[in-house]
């Protein structure tokens, strides 16, 4: 997580995220862990799960150490009923779930001709079939609570001209139609859904494994911005969804990608 010094800029706080109770999916690395921290920066109480148990166990260590009040809980998002055990352990430990953040995804490379049901099956179930059972399980409890946000993960990948991600695209199409839905469904119990489009965001499995001299080149030729994007410029986006003061936002997309799209 990004810390302001006197050379950067101090960013918002967000008083209404004090005390809440949010959960995140994909928490332990990338994304996920800079939303976790940025929520926990803000004094809220933040549930975690990942497969990548010694990454969430760390950063729980961490954030905890730092006098925040954070618990991590490994879970494979594919596994459903694990999920929301682990969202209703989040409420039990550290109040209602007024704050469900859908991150979790993975963007492996399948060629169309070597993907066959079963791999396909998986790309949906861990990119896009998890958001909706979360959803699910937490909506109840912030209908209860005075409502909450919900936040999913889409990407630019739907809208951008990608090859070898037919599965993972099609999941994060099929999350920006799950947004509007879930929205129309749970706007009466005051929660909001929204969606986030990141576009190419340099996190560490980025920055290792994709950011080539030809992905510079693309970046510089394709973003209206010619910075790197980095975790913390998304964040900024999902604190403001995920605070009241975006009380009236709700079934929208929000691009946060220099000006790609």
């Amino acid at each position: 997580m990004s810390v302001p010094t006197a050379d950067t800029p101090a960013y918002a706080s967000y008083p209404s995220l004090r005390g809440r109770a949010a959960f995140v999916s994909g928490g332990a690395s990338g994304l996920g862990a800079e939303f976790v921290g940025q929520l926990a920066a803000q004094g809220a109480r933040v549930g975690f799960v990942d497969v990548d148990v010694e990454r969430g166990r760390e950063l729980e260590r961490r954030l905890v150490d730092g006098g925040a009040d954070v618990w991590f809980a490994p879970c494979d998002v594919r596994d459903v009923p694990a999920l929301q055990a682990a969202i209703a352990e989040t409420a039990e430990r550290l109040g209602p779930v007024r704050v469900l953040v859908n991150n979790a995804a993975n963007d492996h490379r399948d060629r169309v001709a070597e993907t066959d049901v079963a791999l396909w099956d998986d790309r949906i179930a861990v990119n896009v079939r998890h958001h909706f059972f979360a959803a699910q399980a937490a909506a109840p409890m912030m209908r209860d609570a005075g409502g909450g946000s919900i936040v999913n993960l889409g990407s630019i990948s739907a809208h951008i001209d990608l090859m070898d991600l037919p599965g993972y695209i099609t999941a994060k199409a099929g999350v920006e139609g799950l947004t509007r839905t879930l929205a129309r469904e749970y706007g009466p119990w005051h929660v909001r859904v929204n969606c986030i489009i990141p576009g190419w965001i340099m996190t560490e499995k980025q920055l290792a494994e994709r950011v080539t001299p030809e992905a510079e080149a693309s970046i510089e030729r394709n973003q209206c911005l010619p910075e790197r994007l980095y975790p913390d410029d998304v964040a900024r986006m999902l604190l403001w969804l995920a605070a009241d003061d975006s009380r009236s936002c709700t079934a929208q997309k929000w691009v946060v990608d220099g000006g790609w799209m």
